[in-house]
């Protein structure tokens, strides 16, 4: 069977056309997320300036104990956004371990200088020059708080040289430093460049200079390597550190690698499975059509003794060398698109300049066993029906179309849509993550539940709009509704590829947009200043004093951007924050609070959303646990509850709680209220001044800014929802083409009976009217019922925001699509003469 098999893939390409692209497509879209997870999963960043240490001891991920399930605690591990430190007399601790030579701990301090500033660089202390190393290319190292080493890359190309003078943005002041000395290293790469201070002014300029950014531990020249970790490791442990070794310092070294990785393996990971289930749905469609109309084929070869096992190994053999033909093509044009899109993560900051697509051997072995895998379980199961008829029925059952499903098909069916209903009730009951689980779960249940009682809704649509099909386009649309109904188990694949395709775009792409408009609504209205201090390396609290003392200033808000980690039922989550002074918040912000009051934020005390306390359990003077960014714990009292946490965080905390808590240890921006008929523009901007990289800028512009990252932030998911929709979309015209060219002999004998061209085009205008009116209603009503649900559950929004132009595009794509992919091949068919027609084989 398998020779036969090759035979007929052979001499009937035209046949297996849309199979192999459903397949190919498919692996491709597979591979992308697949080699986005596994190159995640092997990428470890570069160990940079810690180059020569053995170990390095750090604190960057935060576990946290979950529920309890089976007796076992379930823990999650998140990364700290605010990279945690450890403690400095830790350093003491691990310097005494036997074997090892020195233990150095290094301070990451966030600075700029005035002649790179495009250039990321960051600041530490002269005894961590050793951890890469960096050596003195000329000059000597920093002897004084006045003097500074640089990198070479600094001062390659700006005439800086020992005894120049740099100015060095650190704290949010700038001060000019002599430079002694330039240094450089084997080791480092092109993401930044390293500037050093002495190590007590290092210590001055730290937010934090009880505790260092990390350890780095050298071992003495012969010492046993592993009893010297394990003693580290032990160390470490001890003080809740972690310690890296070997590949694993790059986290250690660069923080944002953790992120990246986290990224990369969640962004795949999802869409992956995303994908695998719109493929599935997909594939199983097309290569049960496609079996389906090879009937009369499988007929005659059962009428002639072909047994129903060989029939069945024929079309297994078949779709198996399809699988692998379109793996073929597949994997490439995957691996292809994953570089692409790692260029583009690359260009918008998402990962660092050295993430890289790795492997994808595993990954293109697993895409085609599962892609192989579905597609061979359509076939099989499409062969059963075909398969289990007597041989004298054979033929019979090639011509007369059976009932529209068995009762084992309707009862799954509506299994699916209870389960639907439910998880719509359950949506609207959650929040955050689990609400977004739960809508997805929601949207592919409602589909399945379509494809399965795709027979009855399509007998049913087809008496429905039988009278409007008979009034709008006569005797055609009287045989439109007729072969609506009598081919409602034909059409299936169909109005399923037609239903995924609106209810999946219509909810997803809509969604993401919807998330956006809400944040950006929220930051739009709730903030009351009329001006936004900015700065973009960063601004000390003084400023925010200064603003207040300016004549006509009526208030004065510094906003201090980050993140903390709140446990949630099912697992920790990290969430946006800030963190304010109080003093005048209510002229300046409104958070939309409806119970208590900002008024009573100060140090030890919380103000968080009405979707995060909901999430967390919390109330109106409870208790919270939380996690700052540094991974610090905190219990704090709530003392309001307010609304627009997609506009300014989910947790509001006092900057005092911040305080030594964050990376810089600054505030983002200053909200400004003056008067009326205040003129304090003048002053603002002589302020702005006195700050580097700082500026004043209307209230206004600051909702334009967030709203041009939150679209920056928001092109990965649009991007790989695109490419979802567009499969979904490919799908649907694949599966309208395919429907559209098996009509052959149908219309043929049409014409032969007196139907004239003219008519039949009409016929199937109506048709596709009908299809396309049910298509677009279930789908949007999917559409809609999960949209309004899981904007309604995450941003409070009962009415989501949906625009007339998405709405046409979604609608007219949909209809241009169906119309296209299928008038114009009906056209082909009508040109081929009728008593040709009827003689050609299926």
């Amino acid at each position: 069977m398998l020779h036969l098999a090759a035979q007929t893939v052979r001499f009937r390409k035209g046949g297996f056309v849309a199979t192999f692209v459903a397949l190919a497509a498919g692996v491709a879209v597979l591979m992308t997320c697949a080699l986005l997870v596994e190159s995640g999963w092997r990428y470890r960043g570069e160990p940079e300036r810690y180059g020569a240490t053995a170990a390095v001891v750090a604190d960057r991920e935060l576990r946290v104990a979950g529920p309890t399930v089976f007796g076992e605690t379930e823990y999650t591990t998140v990364t700290l956004p605010e990279r945690g430190g450890v403690r400095a007399a830790l350093t003491g601790e691990l310097a005494a371990v036997p074997g090892v030579a020195r233990a150095v701990g290094d301070r990451a301090i966030a600075v700029a200088t005035t002649v790179a500033p495009d250039l990321p660089t960051t600041g530490h202390g002269w005894a961590s020059a050793a951890l890469a190393p960096y050596r003195l290319v000329s000059g000597e190292p920093p002897r004084a708080d006045g003097e500074v080493a640089v990198d070479a890359r600094i001062a390659d190309g700006r005439g800086l040289a020992p005894g120049g003078t740099v100015d060095v943005v650190a704290g949010g002041e700038s001060r000019p430093y002599r430079v002694s000395g330039v240094v450089e290293t084997d080791g480092a790469s092109g993401d930044g460049a390293a500037l050093f201070f002495t190590d007590a002014r290092a210590a001055r300029l730290d937010p934090h200079p009880d505790r260092f950014d990390a350890i780095g531990v050298l071992t003495e020249p012969g010492a046993d390597r592993s009893a010297v970790l394990a003693a580290v490791r032990r160390v470490a442990d001890g003080a809740g550190a972690t310690t890296y070794t070997g590949d694993e310092r790059g986290p250690a070294a660069q923080p944002e690698a953790a992120a990246a990785r986290d990224l990369t393996l969640q962004a795949g990971g999802a869409f992956g499975g995303y994908a695998a289930m719109i493929i599935g749905f997909v594939v199983a469609g097309t290569v049960g059509l496609s079996v389906r109309h090879r009937r009369r084929d499988l007929a005659l070869l059962r009428a002639v003794a072909a047994t129903p096992g060989q029939v069945r190994r024929m079309l297994l053999a078949e779709v198996g060398l399809l699988a692998l033909v379109a793996a073929a093509v597949g994997v490439p044009a995957g691996l292809l698109a994953a570089r692409c899109v790692r260029d583009e993560l690359v260009s918008r900051e998402f990962v660092p300049d050295g993430f890289a697509v790795r492997g994808g051997v595993l990954s293109a072995a697993a895409v085609t066993v599962a892609v192989a895998a579905v597609a061979l379980l359509a076939a099989w199961i499409a062969a059963l029906r075909v398969t289990g008829i007597k041989p004298t029925e054979a033929l019979g059952e090639a011509a007369v179309e059976r009932g529209p499903g068995s009762r084992a098909r309707m009862v799954g069916g509506l299994v699916c849509l209870a389960a639907a209903v439910s998880l719509t009730a359950f949506t609207g009951a959650a929040s955050g993550q689990t609400a977004l689980g739960a809508a997805v779960g929601m949207l592919y249940t409602f589909v399945l539940a379509v494809a399965l009682l795709a027979p009855w809704i399509n007998q049913a649509a087809a008496r429905f709009l039988g009278p409007v099909l008979r009034a709008v386009w006569g005797h055609s649309g009287y045989l439109a509704a007729a072969n609506l109904r009598a081919n409602a188990r034909g059409t299936v694949a169909v109005l399923t590829a037609l239903v995924l395709s609106v209810g999946f775009g219509g909810t997803v792409w809509f969604l993401q947009d919807n998330l956006q408009r809400q944040t950006v609504v929220q930051s739009r209205d709730g903030v009351l200043a009329q001006y936004a201090l900015t700065g973009a390396a960063g601004l000390p609290a003084s400023a925010t004093a200064d603003a207040r003392r300016i004549p006509g200033v009526l208030a004065a808000t510094g906003v201090r951007r980050t993140s903390v980690v709140v446990p949630g039922r099912l697992e920790a989550q990290v969430v946006a924050a800030q963190g304010i002074d109080p003093k005048g918040v209510e002229r300046t912000m409104d958070l939309k609070v409806r119970s208590g009051s900002l008024a009573d934020l100060r140090e030890g005390t919380v103000a968080v959303s009405t979707a995060q306390a909901d999430a967390a359990g919390w109330r109106l003077g409870d208790r919270a646990e939380l996690w700052l960014g540094d991974g610090t714990p905190v219990t704090l009292r709530v003392v309001a509850l307010y609304e627009r946490g997609w506009g300014f965080g989910e947790v509001t905390l006092h900057t005092k709680t911040l305080a030594g808590h964050t990376v810089t240890g600054l505030d983002d921006h200053v909200l400004v209220r003056t008067a009326p008929d205040a003129d304090a523009g003048t002053a603002l901007a002589a302020l702005a001044r006195r700050h580097p990289a700082a500026a004043v800028v209307d209230a206004d512009r600051l909702t334009g800014d967030i709203a041009q990252d939150l679209a920056v932030s928001g092109w990965l998911n649009k991007l790989l929802v695109a490419v979802l929709v567009g499969y979904a979309v490919l799908a649907a015209a694949n599966t309208l083409v395919m429907a559209a060219l098996a009509r052959t002999r149908e219309l043929a004998l049409l014409r032969l009976v007196g139907v004239t061209r003219r008519q039949v085009k009409r016929m199937v205008h109506a048709e596709q009217a009908g299809l396309l009116g049910v298509a677009l209603a279930i789908g949007g009503a999917i559409a809609a019922v999960t949209l309004t649900t899981i904007v309604n559950a995450v941003a409070g929004q009962r009415v989501p925001h949906v625009p007339a132009a998405g709405r046409a595009v979604v609608v007219g794509g949909t209809v241009t699509l169906a119309l296209v992919a299928t008038v114009l091949p009906v056209g082909r068919l009508l040109r081929t003469p009728p008593v040709e027609g009827i003689g050609i084989r299926e």
